[in-house]
């Protein structure tokens, strides 16, 4: 009997060894074939490429590299002087045309009381002249109103709540207009992206809780499906002088999956867990919860 009971053990236990393999090789495929996680992910945000308007001398930079801003907090301070003048000088081109504009009416009415003393040519040339005095009134204004508005943006302005990185501004420095001055990250559009296999989309839907770890980081953040890119680039084609495509002629036997981008909107942060764009992260899609 005791050969009998040890060959039962060992088929038992070369079964259970076979059956485990096979959950365990089960368990493999759909973990790395099927549920969608990926660890290609990453924090991103928005960047603001703060520009002036006008150009000029740098006369005063108000923040300090990494520091958290909020909108209307004063970035920097192009050379102020310059456009103060130029606004002068409108005020001063308003006072003349408005008084030209009067002498002109004052001549109008003059001629219009003297009635049929004055020449009929005489009467539409002082017509003309008031109305060509009332354009240069109305052209003057509108020049001072552009120099008081580039007066007022020679001051730059946060437009988000966000944090100035990567500085490298100084007074003295010259900055021509539209030329980016510094990089600001919109605090509150940080988010993650989620790189996925084509393979697994079938199972990410808008509104799918997701679990985000990390590299680096003990602590999880949850959140949920935001969105899902409308396209990637295809570096097959490319364009033609002609507008014809160019595809490529060969063709690779083995395909890889395409990796698509899944927005993820951040719900849940732990306390000290700093979102850095460009950290990595592991993100996993949860199946919703049939309520």
């Amino acid at each position: 009997m005791k050969p009998l009971y040890a060959s039962l053990g060992r088929a038992a236990a070369t079964i259970l060894i076979v059956v485990l393999a096979i959950v365990v090789a089960l368990w493999l495929w759909r973990r790395y074939e099927v549920d969608p996680w990926t660890r290609d992910g990453r924090i991103r945000a928005d960047i603001v490429r703060v520009t002036p308007d006008v150009a000029g001398l740098v006369t005063q930079v108000a923040v300090r590299d990494n520091q958290a801003v909020k909108p209307g907090d004063v970035l920097f301070v192009v050379d102020r002087p310059r456009f103060e003048l130029t606004l002068a000088q409108s005020d001063a081109a308003i006072a003349s045309a408005r008084a030209t504009l009067l002498q002109a009416r004052r001549e109008s009415q003059r001629d219009l009381a003297l009635g049929d003393l004055v020449a009929a040519e005489t009467h539409e040339q002082n017509v003309a002249r008031v109305a060509t005095a009332a354009a240069a009134l109305a052209q003057a204004r509108s020049t001072r109103a552009t120099a008081a508005l580039n007066l007022a943006r020679t001051t730059v302005r946060a437009t988000v709540h966000g944090t100035v990185t990567n500085l490298d501004l100084h007074p003295g420095d010259y900055i021509a207009a539209g030329t980016q001055a510094m990089a600001l990250v919109d605090t509150d559009s940080l988010r993650v992206e989620g790189y996925f296999e084509e393979t697994k989309l079938g199972g990410i839907h808008v509104g799918d809780p997701v679990v985000v770890h990390l590299m680096g980081e003990d602590q999880a953040l949850h959140g949920r499906v935001d969105s899902i890119a409308a396209g990637i680039n295809d570096s097959e084609r490319t364009n033609t002088s002609n507008l014809l495509p160019n595809v490529n002629p060969t063709f690779n036997w083995v395909r890889l999956a395409q990796r698509i981008p899944v927005r993820v909107k951040l719900l849940r942060v732990p306390k000290g867990v700093q979102l850095i764009v460009g950290r990595t992260a592991t993100v996993t899609v949860k199946p919703q919860v049939a309520s």
